[in-house]
Parts: structure tokens; sequence; C-alpha cells
């Protein structure tokens, strides 16, 4: 019998961590939408005060963010629409900005209670990404423990490393980190708000350029294709369930690295379960700021983010700002 979106969503309010509670398509698949084409836009001054994430603040826009993007009625059910208790979950973070400008650590924090809430236990997350000395420095504690939640880099043994042989991915050739292919089945892709100088911006997909062991050898062209290409590879465009882009501080130039001069606090945050489409508000938003600072876009500035809609044309998501649905919360 076909389960419609709101019973689906019921059921899951009801008994969302007991085990079986999801309903899942033959082969594993997810009952609910992808959500394509939706994004969800939160600001709040309060978000970031006195040096440190308004925990208890930051957990209720992230909750209040996944309802809004499944259309389920509680947050448990949300999530576990994105993510069942069997999965083993990856949180890709970007921390090549250092402390200054890398997802905040409560933050991430806020979302591992939430896939908690779906009944994936600790010991089947891991947040990575590829040092772990970037992200010790990033504010993060490592944690290679297997008994418990993890935080580590790929360049980390045992547990983390590239696989042996190299990959095509369309125009990109490399090798995976393992924690995208072995031993993830979901990702969650949570990067951070900020311009790039060859790629126009950073928002979320390039955040995947830490999973393949030379990324340095794809930057010419504004990245493109290479950032698409690399998000197309089934181990990431199939695994992936929820895109979060930390915009507490932001940067609208001089990026990827911490430039003081070009940061501002946005205290904002934003989720989508539509790869292209977060990148494309998350460049607006930057596109915004460098106007109201008196600079040129992106493109004028030659480093238009082209690869965002070479990803639509690879079917990864809607890169059309028309057919976007911006929810503000």
């Amino acid at each position: 019998m076909e389960v419609t979106r709101r019973e689906f969503c019921k059921r899951l309010g009801q008994t969302a961590v007991a085990a079986g509670a999801v309903h899942w398509l033959p082969g594993g698949a997810l009952a609910a939408p992808e959500g394509r084409g939706r994004v969800v836009l939160a600001r709040n001054d309060g978000l970031f005060a006195d040096g440190k994430v308004n925990k208890d603040l930051a957990g209720k826009i992230i909750n209040d963010a996944a309802m809004k993007l499944t259309g389920c009625a509680s947050a448990p059910a949300a999530w576990a629409a994105m993510f069942k208790p069997g999965d083993k979950v990856g949180i890709k973070v970007n921390c090549l900005g250092g402390k200054s400008l890398s997802p905040q650590p409560d933050v991430v924090l806020c979302l591992v209670d939430g896939l908690k809430s779906a009944g994936v236990p600790e010991a089947n997350i891991i947040i990575w990404d590829r040092s772990g000395k970037e992200l010790e420095v990033a504010g993060y504690s490592l944690r290679t423990d297997a008994k418990g939640l993890r935080c580590m880099g790929t360049d980390q043994l045992p547990g983390g490393g590239y696989e042996p042989q190299p990959e095509t991915m369309g125009s990109v050739g490399g090798c995976l980190s393992k924690f995208v292919t072995t031993h993830c089945t979901a990702l969650l892709n949570v990067g951070i708000l900020k311009d790039h100088y060859l790629a126009g911006v950073s928002v979320g997909m390039k955040n995947f350029y830490g999973a393949i062991h030379n990324p340095n050898k794809y930057h010419d062209r504004n990245c493109d294709p290479y950032v698409a290409d690399i998000c197309a590879h089934p181990v990431i465009k199939d695994k992936l369930r929820l895109v979060v882009c930390d915009a507490i501080r932001a940067q609208y130039n001089g990026g990827p690295a911490y430039a003081p001069q070009w940061a501002w606090k946005h205290n904002g945050l934003l989720f989508s379960r539509d790869p292209v489409a977060i990148d494309r508000i998350g460049a607006q938003v930057i596109e915004e700021k460098r106007k109201t600072a008196g600079m040129p876009p992106l493109k004028q500035a030659g480093r238009e983010p082209k690869y965002i809609e070479t990803a639509a044309k690879l079917g990864l998501g809607e890169g059309d700002p028309a057919k976007i649905e911006v929810i503000q919360v």
C-alpha cells in the first residue's frame, strides 16, 4: 500500500526512534521526497554572542529547518525522514579556514543530536575532514575510538585513508577518501559561507574537494567542471542526504582562507537536501554583500561560480533561482 508523505511523517513522529519505525521503499531508498529546489534560510542575532554559539537556539533552528525541508510535523520525524537508524553517517566539515572560518563545532554537535533523534547511534557517526590537524585548529576534539562518536581526518589511521586506486569522475581522477567509499552509507555535508578566489564561492559542493587526495589539480577555469564532476560520483551523489552551510561568520572576498577585513557576522545557517540550490542561494548572499561593500559581481571579478550551472545540467539539483523555494525560519 502506498504511504503518503503526511501519513509517513505521522508514523515517524509517533515512533521515530523505535526499531523498525522508519518506512523505506524497496532497495533501502527513503520514502520521503528529496526536496529538490528547497532551501531554508535562518538568521538570528542571538545565534552567536559573547564569542560562542547559543547551542539551545542553534538546536531549535536546526530542528525547525529539518521539519521545513521534509514537511514533517516533529523534529524526530524530520530527521528520520532523512536518515535511518542503521546508517553510518559521515559529517563532512570544511576546516580550511581555521577557527575563524570553519563550521562551528557546537553547530555540528547539534546536527549529531538530530541524527541521534532519528535512532542513529553515536558509534555510527563520524565527523571528518581531510586532515586531523585542520580539525583540531578549527576547534574540534579528535576522537578515533570506534565505540563512540568519532572525529578524525582522512589522513589518520586506523579508520581513515584513501582508496589505493584512483577513480574517474568525469574530468577528475583521484583517490577517494574511505569515509565516502566504504565507511559511510550516508553523508551530511557541512560547509561554510565564503568567497573563493578561484571557484567564486565555497558553500557546500566544493567541500567535497576534501574527499579526494589531489584537489590541487582541479582549480582551472573557476573549478569548472571539476566541482560538479566530483559531486556527481555515485558514492557522493547517492549518499548525500543533507547539506548545511554555516553562515554565522561569512566572508565575501579573499577566500578560502580567513581574511578578517572581508568577513562579517551574518549569524545565519542555510539548509537544503539539494546541493545545487543551496550553493546558488549562498552565492546570492555573497553577491549581495559584495554589492553593499562596493565590490564588483563575481562574474565581473573573473570568478563566476560556473560549476553551479554545470552541476544543475548534470541533474544534481536546481540551479535556476526562479525555481528555488526559499523558506525563512
